[in-house]
């Protein structure tokens, strides 16, 4: 079985370079390769899992070392997979959903001529972010890590006619580049401080290092946590790039890149344990990012901006409880997975709607879409009810339980902050979740005359849009709704069989420690008081929307309206502190470079400079100039000698 690993990895990777490398030849047939071999990953991945199955619990680890990569003398680095409970949860997400959204990319990418190229570029996403989960080590886990990135880059970019596009990837990537150096400055520190960068070792020597280094690891490994899964303060770049394809949406951005940071940081346990101070950074980060994704999506007209700002708040839930240590380690995951699906549900539910308006992403413009959508509706219902927890569905088994844990972070002030925080974001998530419900399926519709594609650069290539023409929604292709409708299963009982007698904590504990949460007030008061909080937030958003006419054009608002518009001047601040702050820090430098340094070079230069030029004035190269001086000198010693015999 251990042979079986390696193939998880190179099945994807296969596909990508036949598909990169193929030429038009594939362009007929490409996309059903594509899909094929990331159903033959989850394949052996379910096989591998049923494998594991029939071990105890401490048995079900596998290794598998394919070959030295850096054998030196004191550095080793081996190409080396480990499969343990843990990777296993991620690598049937990752190839479970994956093969969902290349389906559902086969009819959404119809008509894009380079749907191949699109194809090998999910192929090589895929690949990338198995050998993340799968890793034995930290060099190899970051190779994963910056695979990742680069596959983000090329399919948020992949549209790169559009200006909007490409200057969407650079961003994700720039920013991604500031988290990636955290972690490779966390590997320098494990490979000075424990001699090697092998999970085992490191996580097993923790007690032996100072409580200082280990936070100091622990913090490092925590930026890289914000870059790739969107955390304050490096968030600024999930929003753009919404400019992507609708399935790159789905796949990288709800419910696998994004999560790379919680896998990081959970995989990471031992460290964080023993570093309190880094710990407690966690915990920080996560309530302000989910508050902060929340208040976002609240204000966004853009369908996939508003389902961006809820990622980003739903990672900040799994990165809350990730830090909380033992008593919310299983629950992250389980948040991660429940997200999963209803996540990427909800974002192909918003590629169908798209699909059939013309491409259209202003929710100000649907209205009354499930009379024309009925498909649709009912699985991006299903999403919602199980994102806002409803009772019953995935999202109320899963984000409870990350509630119930905040809330049990101590018996002081700290448990009813973060909880009371966890509590009130749940509130908004139904607010921003129901406005979204009302104002795309709900109420009248909305439509307006389709754009020029020549003034319109938001238009897909290949959808024909005739201008003027008003949108005629339908519902998508089974291509495209088979897998909506299988993500919308998970959204409603995945939560459910998890809980099922504690099974998916009980799954993870051999890998991540477990405690049980006790919180500073009683768990049926946090769930009544949940389900209350959520029936006030959906409420509020139908007084708002539900009860009141959608204007086309939005209002002006109140000036946190308009600021979560702008993404709470996110950009903004990033302007003013980092690139204008960069621009006077580069011309102090400059004037510093050229008044002091090339001052002093200069000046040295020109004082021997002018000092040679005088000095050379005495070789003129006439024989009576230097007989007297010669004379001269002569005296001058005569002169000399006579005076110091006087005295």
């Amino acid at each position: 079985m251990e042979n079986l690993i390696a193939l998880l990895v190179a099945a994807p990777l296969l596909g990508a370079a036949v598909l990169l490398c193929g030429g038009r030849r594939l362009d007929r047939t490409g996309h059903w390769l594509g899909t094929l071999l990331a159903a033959a990953s989850f394949v052996i991945g379910a096989v591998l899992f049923a494998d594991m199955l029939g071990k105890d619990a401490e048995e079900r680890a596998l290794h598998s070392t394919l070959f030295s990569w850096i054998p030196v003398e004191g550095f080793q680095a081996d190409i080396a997979f480990r499969l343990d409970q843990l990777s296993m949860t991620f690598v049937l997400l990752i190839t479970g959903v994956g093969t969902l959204i290349h389906l559902y990319s086969v009819g959404y990418m119809e008509h894009d001529e380079r749907r191949r190229r699109f194809f090998g570029y999910l192929n090589l996403f895929l690949a990338a972010m198995l050998l993340l989960v799968l890793a034995d080590n930290y060099l190899l886990l970051y190779v994963g890590w910056e695979g990742v990135g680069l596959a983000s880059y090329l399919l948020i970019g992949f549209w790169q006619h559009k200006p909007s596009a490409a200057t969407a990837a650079k961003k994700a990537f720039l920013v991604n580049r500031v988290g990636d150096m955290g972690l490779s400055i966390a590997i320098m520190l494990m490979f000075t401080t424990f001699g090697t960068f092998a999970f085992g070792p490191v996580l097993e020597s923790t007690g032996e290092t100072s409580e200082g280094m280990l936070t100091a690891i622990g913090l490092m490994l925590l930026l890289a946590a914000c870059g790739k899964s969107a955390q304050v303060p490096l968030q600024s770049w999930l929003g753009d790039a919404m400019e992507g394809p609708t399935p790159v949406s789905a796949l990288i951005h709800a419910a696998t890149m994004v999560t790379a940071g919680v896998y990081l940081i959970v995989r990471s346990g031992a460290i964080f344990n023993a570093a309190p101070d880094a710990q407690l950074a966690v915990v920080v980060v996560g309530a302000v990012t989910l508050l902060f994704g929340a208040i976002v999506g609240c204000a966004k007209d853009d369908i996939k901006k508003a389902l961006a700002g809820s990622t980003m708040s739903q990672i900040g839930y799994m990165i809350l409880a990730a830090g909380l240590g033992p008593i919310g380690y299983a629950f992250a995951i389980m948040h991660l997975v429940t997200h999963g699906f209803f996540k990427a549900g909800l974002f192909l539910g918003a590629g169908s709607v798209m699909h059939g308006m013309n491409d259209e992403v202003d929710m100000r413009k649907y209205g009354g879409l499930r009379k024309y959508m009925p498909v649709t509706f009912v699985t991006f219902g299903l999403g919602y009810l199980a994102i806002i927890g409803f009772p019953g569905l995935s999202g109320f088994w899963s984000k409870d339980k990350i509630i119930e844990a905040a809330f049990a972070y101590d018996d002081g002030i700290r448990g009813w902050i973060f909880g009371g925080v966890a509590l009130l974001g749940a509130g908004i998530t139904a607010f921003y979740m129901t406005r979204v419900m009302i104002m795309t399926f709900f109420g009248e519709k909305r439509w307006q005359p389709a754009p020029d594609p020549d003034t319109a650069p938001s238009v897909e290539p290949g959808v024909e849009v005739h201008p003027g023409e008003m949108p005629h929604p339908h519902e998508s292709p089974k291509s495209m709704t088979i897998p909506m409708i299988v993500l919308a299963f998970g959204s409603v009982f995945a939560g459910g069989l998890f809980s099922l007698n504690e099974s998916f904590v009980h799954w993870l504990e051999p890998v991540t420690q477990f405690e049980h949460p006790h919180p500073v007030i009683g768990v049926p008061a946090i769930t009544t008081s949940t389900v209350v909080v959520l029936l006030l937030g959906a409420g509020l958003a139908y007084l708002m929307y539900g009860r009141r006419p959608v204007p086309v054009t939005a209002p002006r608002g109140s000036l946190l309206t308009r600021a979560a518009r702008r993404d709470l001047l996110q950009d903004d601040f990033n302007h003013v502190v980092l690139v204008r702050g960069g621009e006077h820090l580069t011309r102090s430098l400059v004037y510093v470079d050229h008044t002091l340094v090339d001052g002093v070079v200069n000046g040295t230069a020109a004082t021997f400079g002018g000092l040679s030029g005088r000095l050379r004035k005495l070789q003129n190269g006439y024989a009576r100039s230097y007989a007297v001086s010669m004379f001269g000198g002569t005296a001058i010693l005569i002169a000399a000698t006579l005076l110091m015999r006087a005295v």
